[in-house]
């Protein structure tokens, strides 16, 4: 089980590389294989059910808490799945002070909860799908100081013993993935962990840190 992160800069192609992966399109070129099996040649609805995607906007429908968890595993839950997963993802403690708690309706696209209770909520969908590759896109780039640590602690625990791909907006919470991908116009530029690509003398991912210590 790895931990591989991809980062860039904006419009590198990083949040393309998740979308091609779960074969929201297909490469004009090349191929892309999962253990050594083109995704072509996959069954689409199974490919989809192996995989979890938390991404920077979660997609939240109409209706209650309940039911937008229970939509991991298309419905066919327990109420102790539930809440054991809402209780991983951080969630179980806010969707408790809620007046109706896990019946609460979350409105049209999660209008009715901030960023950081969205992001959990989706949290416990993937994880109620115990998928076996988990795919982070910018996951907590759009949350405040204190939700974002909330929603990493989560993701950490997630992360544990599966593949997991991460496309990351704030470098210091990738400084310990298996695999550090660099892509530049589209491509890998460099490959590695931490330590080694801080080696390289003008290396690209030198810069990025650089860059970003200096931003933040």
């Amino acid at each position: 089980m790895q931990t591989v992160a991809l980062v860039g800069e904006s419009g590198s192609g990083k949040s393309t590389v998740i979308a091609l992966l779960e074969r929201f399109y297909d490469p004009h070129s090349g191929t892309i294989s999962l253990d050594r099996v083109e995704l072509k040649n996959l069954k689409l609805s199974w490919l989809r059910d192996q995989m979890g995607l938390v991404s920077q906007e979660p997609i939240l429908f109409n209706d209650t808490i309940h039911a937008n968890i229970a939509y991991g595993r298309k419905g066919q839950v327990t109420e102790e799945e539930i809440i054991a997963v809402a209780k991983a993802s951080n969630a179980h403690e806010f969707i408790s002070s809620l007046p109706q708690g896990y019946n609460t309706t979350v409105g049209e696209r999660g209008t009715q909860l901030s960023g950081g209770q969205k992001q959990r909520i989706a949290i416990a969908r993937a994880i109620l799908k115990d998928p076996k590759i988990l795919l982070l896109d910018e996951a907590t780039s759009a949350l405040d100081a204190e939700s974002e640590r909330i929603v990493q602690d989560a993701l950490d625990q997630v992360m544990v013993s599966r593949t997991t791909i991460v496309v990351a907006h704030r470098l210091s919470t990738i400084k310990g993935a298996d695999v550090i991908a660099v892509i530049k116009d589209g491509s890998i530029a460099e490959k590695g962990q931490h330590d080694s690509l801080m080696r390289i003398n003008g290396g690209v991912y030198a810069s990025l840190v650089d860059l970003h210590s200096k931003t933040t």
